[in-house]
């Protein structure tokens, strides 16, 4: 019987310091070595020993997680390959699009690697510091969320929905005064005490501030080969699923809108099959807790736990 999975990657701040030491000595561990490489300074270094405020900048945080998704990708690899799997879609949080991406064939290890390490520093260069701010609203409708972030902007500052990560969790980013009002408006409208977090990063992502981010980054994919799919692929700039053998400029552009744009996670899990098995490759078990919030007869196994291999050699057994 052919099982069929869905391969589920990480983005940024599921990073930790240590993250993929466990794997020293297997075949895939060398995925660490050959990032060092490219990007030509001692990313690994950082991954192992930190300090943790260094692997979380963006240009560091985006690589190392691509890096270690990959590690997990090839350990699940060398599982899977004498057994009768299908992997029926990828898909991937932000940054973990590129990792997708490179599970199903578009992209090259050490070309993800260093375009994700040029996007990181794009975004990270786009919006001076203290300008902009994320903020996460808990049990909020979405229609809500949409109106509040109308009535806070205006020609100077605004704000916008960034990720619908489940029902619950809504992130806005945008101008640190409109995502200000915007919680302001929240609270004057809607019943009951709001839940509003502040999120800890450096600038105001998939929000139309990144838009310098997205020019550079529009330029510098089309230095990179890209090829056609050989997994279907949802996106997150539309939760649209791209069959195999989508085109290359096709994925470029959704790329390039996914700095600006917002994260569609909840409509794209929405889009899976219930009976899928969903393997979140990377960093944490982030993905797992969103994906049990949106649908939760959909399985997950997230492969950074300590059984996670041994469970999935027992499953495909």
């Amino acid at each position: 019987m052919t099982t069929n999975i869905t391969l589920l990657f990480p983005g940024q701040g599921s990073q930790y310091v240590g993250m993929g030491k466990k794997f020293e000595g297997k075949k895939c561990f060398d995925t660490f070595d050959q990032a060092n490489d490219v990007l030509g300074y001692n990313l690994s270094k950082i991954i192992f020993e930190g300090p943790e405020n260094e692997l979380q900048m963006t240009y560091n945080a985006q690589p190392a997680i691509l890096t270690y998704s990959v590690v997990l990708l090839r350990r699940l690899k060398e599982i899977i390959k004498t057994k009768n799997v299908k992997i029926d879609h990828v898909l991937g949080h932000s940054l973990g699009e590129y990792s997708a991406l490179v599970s199903a064939g578009t992209l090259s290890f050490e070309d993800a690697v260093k375009a994700v390490h040029i996007r990181g520093q794009f975004m990270q260069d786009a919006v001076p510091k203290g300008v902009g701010k994320m903020i996460a609203v808990m049990k909020v409708p979405q229609e809500k969320i949409i109106e509040a972030c109308k009535q806070a902007s205006n020609n100077d500052e605004k704000v916008m929905p960034a990720n619908f990560n489940e029902p619950n969790q809504i992130v806005i980013s945008g101008n640190a005064k409109a995502c200000d009002r915007a919680v302001m408006w929240l609270n004057e409208n809607i019943e009951g005490r709001l839940r509003a977090i502040e999120l800890k990063v450096s600038a105001p992502f998939h929000s139309s501030y990144m838009e310098p981010a997205a020019k550079r980054l529009k330029d510098m994919l089309e230095t990179f080969p890209f090829n056609e799919n050989t997994i279907p692929y949802i996106a997150n700039i539309n939760a649209n699923e791209y069959s195999t053998e989508t085109k290359p400029e096709t994925i470029r552009k959704n790329l390039v809108k996914q700095v600006t744009g917002t994260v569609m996670w909840t409509q794209s899990i929405q889009k899976l099959n219930p009976k899928t098995l969903c393997l979140e490759v990377g960093p944490g078990k982030v993905l797992a807790g969103l994906v049990r919030k949106i649908n939760p007869d959909i399985k997950v196994i997230s492969l950074d736990r300590e059984t996670a291999f041994s469970d999935i050699e027992e499953i495909f057994s």
